[in-house]
């Protein structure tokens, strides 16, 4: 995949999906997968990085951080990806969206979003303005219908409160895949070790939604391989001492040194919320059958 946004080259025509995409989720790859449909153009993108603070939002809250957003576009076979700062766009009619980005940058012949698309300053246009407006430029526009699962329209606020209030089963099957996060293994007080029950400890992504404090079924991935977990997201009320929420992953039945790496831990099911604990012999105990639960 070739990213244009810090080095604009001559690229073919291309079909572009045109949006934020703050989680590739099932409603998401429905615009995406729509670019692969059109033989004889290239399958591109228009979004903007995953840390960019978008109006009526107060701070980045993901389902994905950029570097995972860009593995996944990498993996469905998309070709060009073109993802400026906000700053410099924000204040571009949609004519100059179209002539300054669709037409010179990415050369599109045919571009496609979701249904409740806006762009222009402000985000004055909505997708049935700019389909109007591009057909005056010979390029045809597609309009991607809320896409439903379950009864339920798939879109981010919905997964993001299912995160938030730890219905992982629920958002993992809205999203067409697990919620993951990534992080350096660091080092912590190694008081698990002490309790059978050693952990990796990893500063919790500050851009990503941050999910219910508690104890996950998850998976974390070694070396390429998938080995069961359990996680602790939350900030250790029984030992105390941690300013910001820090995830801790029990990996079942392995035993090596991974401080220093940078691991990809997902949450499967909610287990139970955090809590403190009366003593360090009650925290073993609640961890042991975390533990058999989570084999289980």
């Amino acid at each position: 995949m070739t990213d244009l946004t810090n080095k604009i080259i001559p690229v073919p025509p291309t079909a572009a999906a045109l949006g934020f995409f703050d989680g590739l989720h099932l409603g998401h790859m429905k615009v995406v997968e729509e670019c692969f449909e059109h033989e004889g153009l290239c399958p591109a993108m228009f979004t903007f990085h995953s840390d960019e603070i978008l109006p009526k939002r107060q701070r980045a809250e993901n389902l994905l951080t950029n570097d995972m957003k860009l593995e996944r576009l990498e993996k469905s076979g998309l070709k060009y990806i073109y993802s400026p700062a906000f700053d410099s766009v924000k204040n571009y009619t949609a004519r100059d969206f179209i002539e300054k980005i669709l037409i010179k940058i990415l050369n599109s012949r045919l571009v496609v979003c979701g249904f409740d698309f806006r762009l222009g300053a402000g985000g004055g246009s909505d997708a049935e303005q700019l389909k109007a407006l591009c057909a005056g430029y010979g390029i045809e526009v597609v309009i991607i219908p809320p896409f439903s699962l379950d009864g339920m329209v798939v879109h981010s606020t919905a997964i993001k409160n299912y995160i938030k209030s730890g219905e992982l089963a629920k958002a993992n099957r809205l999203l067409g895949y697990d919620f993951s996060f990534e992080g350096e293994v660091i080092y912590g007080n190694q008081l698990g070790r002490t309790l059978d029950c050693p952990t990796i400890n990893q500063i919790y992504p500050a851009n990503l939604v941050m999910p219910k404090f508690g104890a996950y079924k998850s998976v974390a991935e070694v070396d390429g391989k998938l080995l069961p977990s359990l996680t602790n997201i939350g900030v250790k009320p029984t030992v105390g001492g941690v300013d910001a929420p820090l995830a801790e992953t029990h990996i079942l039945g392995y035993d090596g040194d991974l401080y220093g790496r940078v691991l990809r831990v997902s949450l499967r099911d909610f287990m139970r919320e955090e809590q403190r604990f009366d003593s360090i012999e009650q925290l073993r105990q609640r961890l042991s059958q975390d533990k058999t639960e989570a084999a289980r």
